[in-house]
């Protein structure tokens, strides 16, 4: 019996010991898939952004697709290594007047965030862009995955909102849903946007990626030479899923993916003439009464919270690029 006490107090003693390791700074434990950690650390981050800048280099010097998917995914992914497949078959040996990318004062979006997938964002100038900020969404789906970048959008200055900030600096992420208490759930913005394009509305505020686009559209559909169809679709692949930041008026600042394809048809009797190099490297089939351009849209939202006296969504960047083309 006294064996069995002592080996008891042991025990007792033992799981104490640990309980109380386990609570010393350093030696938690953490499970990123169900604690409420931040996404990274400042440092990861800083690591991330140089090794995509470096990579990004040499992936746009030697028009290297796959190297850029080691480095990015989703929209930004498709639109960027669309256009590296179709400059590699124009300029199969690289480029010559390449200049390098250089991304410096940097500053981190880091939210607080449980489970996969997670996501920061790097607030940095561009050489490619004087003046302007460049907002780089990075996101992985686990932990034993790489950081890639998902999102690009280009700001003045003045344009990039002020973040809602925790006590420690850390940004929030917003939910996807009705719970993000917004105008418009992050969830929903693509087919509103698509919606809006093919019917107008008073969802989004004017601009030239909402009211300038439609107007530009009807101009172009007015030309005798060839009759222009429009086809608009939410994405919904988890590939190209919608991330945002609550702003400090309790907005968010919401990245979002449309799918959208125009088609032009001449008449009878005329063929489509395509004299761009870049499209023809992209192309599926042979033109011979159509056209069609197959093209991802990657967006970024000012999205005013639910309650707010003007409800209106503002479109503050967009980026459409080609990703296809099929000639019939």
């Amino acid at each position: 019996m006294r064996t069995k006490a002592r080996g008891l107090r042991r025990a007792v003693v033992l799981a104490a010991a640990l309980a109380a390791v386990a609570v010393l700074p350093g030696c938690v434990t953490v499970h990123g898939e169900r604690a409420v950690v931040p996404a990274v650390t400042e440092a990861e981050a800083a690591k991330v952004l140089d090794h995509f800048t470096e990579t990004n280099n040499e992936a746009n010097r030697t028009h290297d697709a796959s190297l850029n998917a080691t480095i990015e995914t989703g929209a930004l992914g498709a639109v960027d290594q669309a256009g590296l497949r179709a400059r590699r078959a124009v300029h199969p040996d690289g480029s010559p007047d390449h200049r390098d990318l250089e991304l410096t004062d940097a500053r981190f979006l880091i939210p607080r965030q449980a489970g996969w997938p997670k996501f920061f964002v790097a607030d940095t100038a561009s050489s490619q862009s004087p003046g302007k900020r460049w907002l780089l969404v990075f996101t992985r789906d686990g932990v034993e995955e790489k950081w890639k970048a998902s999102y690009l959008s280009v700001l003045d200055a003045s344009a990039v909102p002020e973040f809602a900030e925790d006590d420690e600096g850390h940004v929030e992420a917003v939910p996807t849903g009705a719970s993000a208490r917004l105008a418009v759930a992050p969830k929903d913005l693509g087919e509103a946007y698509t919606d809006y394009l093919r019917e107008g509305g008073d969802t989004f505020a004017d601009g030239p990626a909402t009211s300038g686009l439609r107007q530009e559209r009807k101009k172009t559909a007015a030309n005798p030479g060839a009759r222009t169809q429009w086809a608009d679709l939410p994405a919904r692949d988890a590939r190209f899923a919608p991330v945002g930041l609550r702003t400090g008026d309790g907005g968010a600042l919401v990245f979002f993916t449309t799918h959208h394809q125009m088609r032009q048809t001449v008449p009878q009797g005329y063929k489509p003439q395509v004299k761009d190099p870049y499209v023809k490297a992209l192309m599926e089939g042979t033109p011979q009464q159509s056209v069609t351009y197959v093209r991802l849209g990657l967006q970024a939202a000012a999205v005013p919270p639910a309650d707010a006296g003007d409800p209106k969504v503002t479109l503050v960047y967009r980026l459409q690029r080609l990703t296809g083309a099929k000639g019939e």
